[in-house]
């Protein structure tokens, strides 16, 4: 599943501002304020990708010996 935050908005400034605030609070943005056919601003912003801890390789959980 993808998760994704949208700003629409009257104009570019204002969906310009919202797309900061997205990247303020962590967000990437994906797709910058553009003009959609219906007179309406669009932008969009996914969340930062995170790294996580390797897995084990030998398959057996923690504090097991081999």
């Amino acid at each position: 599943m993808a998760i994704r935050y949208g700003v629409q908005a009257d104009s570019e400034d204002e969906c310009a501002e919202g797309l900061a605030r997205l990247v303020d609070a962590g967000m990437v943005p994906v797709m910058l304020p553009t003009l959609l056919t219906d007179r309406r601003w669009l932008a969009r912003a996914v969340p930062a990708p995170t790294t996580k801890a390797p897995a084990e390789e030998s398959g057996r959980g923690p504090g097991m010996s081999g």
